[in-house]
């Protein structure tokens, strides 16, 4: 009988992520956090979104923090989105990922 270790990402109470690869679930649980915060920010902001629109939006800038840092660099869009081969992402693709 062998033993396996899964590791469960809960956000909101709800299993976003299992795996076994404990750097894995670190790495989506700071991205949640990460959505959350700018979820946060936006709201504090004023800017009136639907929850689960503020949500989906908080979850891809997070994904998408390294592209998101070069476009506040200054880099096109285009060059970005080319770079990162213009993938879309829902919040259902990222639970589903991983």
């Amino acid at each position: 009988m062998a033993v396996i270790t899964q590791y469960v990402v809960q956000h909101k109470g709800v299993d976003k992520l299992v795996t076994t690869d404990k750097r894995e679930a670190d790495k989506y649980d700071k991205m949640l956090s990460i959505a959350d915060n700018l979820a946060q920010y936006i709201a504090a902001k004023g800017v009136a979104l639907d929850d689960t629109i503020c949500e989906e939006l908080s979850i891809i800038l997070a994904k998408n923090k390294d592209g998101v840092a070069k476009l506040f660099r200054g880099v096109e869009a285009d060059e970005v989105l080319d770079s990162e081969s213009a993938d879309v992402v829902s919040i259902n693709d990222a639970a589903s990922d991983k």
